[in-house]
């Protein structure tokens, strides 16, 4: 008597899956990217604030 029940749990568990996959791959990973190439990017950008720009040093 358990074999609907059972079936039904595993479609449910299967779409439950699908839908976190979709939101793993759609929504988290790119903002892990963004604010990963952002958070370097302002560390950078900080940083040259302090030291200066790349490059030879300018001749006085």
């Amino acid at each position: 008597m358990s074999a609907p029940d059972d079936a039904t749990s595993r479609v449910r568990r299967k779409r439950m899956e699908i839908f976190a996959f979709l939101f793993l791959t759609a929504v988290v990973m790119p903002v892990l990217a963004v604010g990963t190439v952002g958070s370097y990017g302002l560390g950078v950008w900080i940083y040259q604030m302090f030291a200066g720009p790349p490059g030879p040093p300018s001749r006085h």
